[in-house]
């Protein structure tokens, strides 16, 4: 029997999307060989992000540690200035969660089971789409489908197949440590300029998410990358009798230019979470726009829309946001601009209050700098005004 829709990853985006969908009716296959698995990243899953699961998962279920605060360093300066968050235990209300990622995908994964998706866990080989729907080869046999989503991440072969994959300038390599039986509530955060970015330290249950992120094109590969990580761990202690396990994973990073090119959506086929691009280009967070994506084509599909509208609603809801992010970038972690944010992150409490829903993702990019404007320390803010354009 054929299905309505054949889904392509059991990440967030995917398991999402197949929750809705079945909920309301639709006959979902979702092709995954190896999820739930652990995946090298932070973890950060906001509380705005837990809301929009929030009818199909509860976050005392999705095994995360509770974040009390984010503490910002700056490469070669021994000053520090802490952001307090919202603390109220695991739950939507929380400020910001680091979730044990294979606990996570497993809790989004069951209920989308439940709701009535049926989990194949044969490797999707290849994908064609023509005018009737899609037909997806795998290791144990041909699938039929009316849609096809590809919810299968950076290197997505939905993306490759019905698209055209992202290019190297358009991606990030995260690379680090996974440093086990050590854990915090504090994450840590230190800017760099070269190559622009931060190292991570995020605290999971069992251990701490430690990396750093450049872009793929920066001629700096992931050994280098590796290895500057290494030396901050043994500099800061972060990790004292740690056992270091080191990773590396593609995330999107897309230009400003690229938002307004990038194909999420065609005829019989769509693209969610990392597949579409949908990941901040400054802090690499890609949970709550998969989480979204999946929620938003699911919508789509189920009123009987076509693919416009969800690509629609992406560029609407998404895209602007990521575009203005993508142009912020380049001076984001520039030397005079972090050095006046952190400066201004240990005297203004104002300031902190706007780093904190940053965090959170309650604050978008585009009415940043007026919330900065607004702050009692206007000195501050305008002087970093004055060396990044915030538009």
């Amino acid at each position: 029997m054929q299905d309505d829709i054949a889904i392509v990853g059991a990440g967030p985006a995917g398991a999402r999307a197949a929750y809705v969908l079945a909920a309301r009716g639709a006959r979902v296959r979702i092709l995954d060989a190896s999820h739930p698995r652990e995946k090298p990243c932070g973890g950060g899953v906001t509380g705005r992000a837990l809301a929009l699961v929030a009818d199909a998962v509860d976050a005392a279920d999705c095994r995360a540690s509770v974040i009390r605060s984010v503490r910002f360093t700056h490469s070669g300066d021994s000053r520090s200035a802490v952001v307090a968050l919202e603390h109220r235990g695991a739950s939507a209300d929380s400020a910001l969660l680091v979730a044990d990622r294979t606990t996570f995908d497993r809790v989004l994964l069951a209920a989308a089971e439940r709701a009535g998706a049926v989990l194949d866990r044969s490797r999707v080989r290849h994908v064609a789409v023509d005018a009737d729907g899609a037909t997806l080869e795998t290791t144990a046999g041909v699938r039929r489908a009316t849609f096809v989503i590809g919810a299968d991440g950076a290197n997505s072969l939905v993306r490759r197949r019905v698209a055209t994959p992202f290019r190297r300038d358009q991606l990030s390599i995260a690379t680090g440590f996974f440093a086990h039986g050590v854990t915090s509530d504090e994450i840590v955060v230190e800017l760099r300029s070269d190559p622009p970015g931060y190292i991570w330290s995020f605290p999971r249950p069992t251990h701490l998410a430690i990396g750093i992120c450049a872009q793929a094109d920066a001629g700096v590969t992931a050994a280098a990358l590796r290895a500057r990580t290494a030396r901050w761990i043994a500099a800061t202690r972060i990790a004292d009798g740690a056992r270091l396990e080191p990773y590396s994973w593609p995330i999107p990073s897309l230009a400003a230019g690229d938002f307004d090119a990038v194909a999420v959506a065609g005829p019989r086929w769509a693209l969610v979470g990392d597949a579409a691009g949908l990941v901040d280009p400054i802090t690499r967070e890609g949970i709550y726009f998969a989480l979204a994506s999946g929620q938003w084509i699911a919508d789509a599909l189920a009123a009987g829309d076509d693919a416009r509208v969800y690509a629609s609603r992406v560029r609407d809801e998404a895209m602007s946001e990521l575009a203005r992010a993508a142009r912020l970038k380049a001076a984001f972690f520039r030397p005079a601009f972090t050095g006046l944010m952190l400066r201004g992150l240990q005297e203004s409490h104002a300031i902190r209050e706007v780093m904190a829903d940053l965090v959170a993702g309650r604050q978008p990019y585009a009415s940043l700098k007026w919330r900065l404007l607004r702050t009692f320390e206007w000195r501050l803010a305008l002087r970093a005004l004055a060396t990044v354009r915030l538009e």
